[in-house]
């Protein structure tokens, strides 16, 4: 696997760098800004990009404005952005477009580095890996939304969802049946008036959408 990392702090940067190639991931290119990401983007098409939301000159938000040019550039593009603080909307805006794996983790979780290389591999793949409480604060900033009708057990169901875990994971979790964990599914989407597509990452995109939509 090919992967660009794009971090404007530089022991971060060499530190993913290390453990990427450690874990016998190819790192094709570590810059530390959003001009030099997408001309690299451009240049090399790597198979997922690791990128902080933060960079410069203002340390906002170019960082998802670059990755959001970048799957413009390379249509379908697994992204995986880093931030050190829960910003939600920055989320929903990289589940919008539908396309290609996505992530949002926490610097903090970067030192788990068994959980990290699991996450940067089902984005690789095309599936979601959302930090969970990126997924606490999306599901809590409504007081009153469609998900006041779910019960704690399907809340629990749509945490892990949105976290990237398939059925089967979800069921050794919660130890329950998979069947139990489809039963809850179908609940859920009912109770949202979402369609009934349980495949993989389009159901975390559809129901993230959906919240989204609801503010």
């Amino acid at each position: 696997m090919r992967v660009m990392i794009a971090e404007d702090d530089a022991l971060l940067r060499e530190g993913l760098v290390l453990l990427l190639n450690t874990a016998g991931v190819q790192v094709i290119a570590a810059v530390d800004n959003a001009e030099d990401f997408l001309a690299a983007v451009v240049a090399e098409r790597p198979d997922a990009v690791v990128v902080d939301v933060r960079m410069p000159p203002t340390h906002q938000d170019e960082g998802l404005r670059a990755a959001v040019r970048a799957r413009q550039i390379h249509p379908g593009l697994p992204v995986l952005v880093l931030s050190a603080h829960v910003e939600t909307e920055y989320a929903v805006e990289l589940l919008a477009d539908g396309s290609g794996g996505v992530g949002y983790l926490l610097k903090e979780r970067v030192g788990k580095v068994e959980r990290f290389l699991d996450s940067l591999h089902r984005v690789a793949e095309g599936g979601t890996a959302m930090d969970p409480e990126v997924i606490a604060q999306l599901m809590g900033r409504r007081a009153a939304d469609p998900l006041a009708a779910l019960t704690a057990r399907e809340r629990e169901v749509l945490a892990l969802m949105a976290e990237g875990y398939n059925n089967s994971t979800i069921a050794e979790l919660l130890v329950v049946s998979d069947g139990a964990v489809q039963k809850h599914i179908r609940n859920i989407f009912a109770k949202l008036g979402l369609p009934a597509d349980d495949r993989g990452h389009h159901r975390v995109r559809a129901v993230l959408a959906y919240l989204d939509r609801q503010g």
